[in-house]
């Protein structure tokens, strides 16, 4: 009887959360101020990709190649405080539609709060996906299966959301000093292959994945602040979802058990995909040393000086034992995602 009464308890609070989670991402639009809006172009079965930057021109023609090319109908993107020419290329790009803003980003959530209104007044109904500039999806079959394609999979085994492992890629040598090349995977072609872990955690009921090479080089004696790898980038989005910690995490609860995992974690055989992760391209040391000044980027950033004079010391996360990436196939032998019985 307790447990039934707590539970009650629990699921009303995950309830005010949300709905105050949307509220303020409502309130939130009077801070952005629309650009290039081509959003009377986007079609009911499109799926679309939602994006805040700051100051992405380096990779931005390939992320927009790469998501074009698995399906994305139209991109919805938040340009937060942008100096390098990035919203000017934007505005030139007929499937993007463009809101700037200069408000803090810490204090939106880490910008979340404005995708979340992108997404209840454009998104309901569709399969959204929500990615950071320096993160790649991609999934069983990706090259020749797009996105609606895996959309309707999903749907037809009831599913509403797509989970992934970020992955993060590496050069061999000094941190920054990768080759600059247009294509961030073929500058970072190293990843490490575990150990991962992950637990279930309360009271929204998201799963915690760690471990991986930022913690292995950056976090070795302290793993529990290294970075949470376990996201649900793409989403069968409803006006009543809400982010909750960047993509980690969403509101209702019952949406983060659609990811269990990667196999080589939990044994589980969900569709999963991967997010390639291209942060340490050449000027990470730059924009390291820029995000630090800036502390946008953390709850705590004093907590965090530690991680970005560390990453200033240009270590080489290289090892011995890491693997270099081939294609899809070999993430799913090494049980970093999952076919989840999606067959050729």
């Amino acid at each position: 009887m307790t447990r039934g009464v707590s539970g009650l308890i629990s699921r009303y609070r995950m309830r005010l959360k949300r709905r105050r989670l949307l509220w303020r991402s409502i309130r939130s639009r009077r801070q952005l101020t629309p650009v290039s809006d081509h959003t009377n172009l986007i079609q009911k079965d499109q799926v679309l990709a939602f994006v805040v930057l700051r100051n992405e021109m380096q990779r931005l023609p390939f992320f927009l190649s790469h998501y074009r090319r698995l399906g994305v109908g139209h991109f919805l993107i938040v340009a937060n405080d942008c100096t390098d020419g990035s919203a000017e290329y934007l505005t030139q790009q007929p499937d993007v539609s463009l809101w700037s803003t200069d408000a803090s980003y810490k204090s939106a959530r880490f910008g979340v709060d404005w995708l979340t209104w992108l997404q209840f007044r454009y998104g309901h109904g569709h399969w959204c996906l929500t990615v950071d500039v320096d993160e790649l999806l991609i999934y069983p079959h990706h090259d020749k299966r797009p996105l609606p394609a895996l959309a309707q999979r999903l749907e037809a085994r009831g599913a509403q959301a797509l989970g992934a492992l970020m992955l993060d890629l590496y050069s061999k040598g000094p941190l920054g000093a990768a080759d600059a090349v247009d294509d961030p995977i073929a500058a970072l072609p190293w990843f490490d292959d575990g150990p991962y872990r992950a637990v279930r955690q309360a009271p929204m009921q998201n799963l915690w994945l760690q471990g991986g090479a930022r913690e292995r080089v950056f976090f070795p004696k302290n793993p529990t602040r290294g970075p949470t790898l376990n996201k649900l980038p793409l989403v069968k989005w409803s006006r009543r979802y809400a982010y909750a910690n960047s993509t980690h995490s969403i509101l209702p609860p019952r949406l983060n058990h659609e990811w269990d995992g990667p196999p080589a974690v939990n044994g589980a055989d969900t569709l999963s995909g991967v997010l390639l992760h291209t942060k340490f391209l050449p000027g990470v040391l730059e924009r390291s040393g820029e995000e630090k000044s800036r502390r946008e980027h953390f709850g705590q950033p004093d907590q965090f000086d530690a991680y970005y004079d560390a990453i200033g010391d240009a270590p080489d996360l290289w090892h011995p034992d890491a693997c270099r990436f081939e294609d899809w196939q070999q993430l799913t032998r090494l049980g970093l995602m999952s076919t989840g019985g999606w067959t050729d």
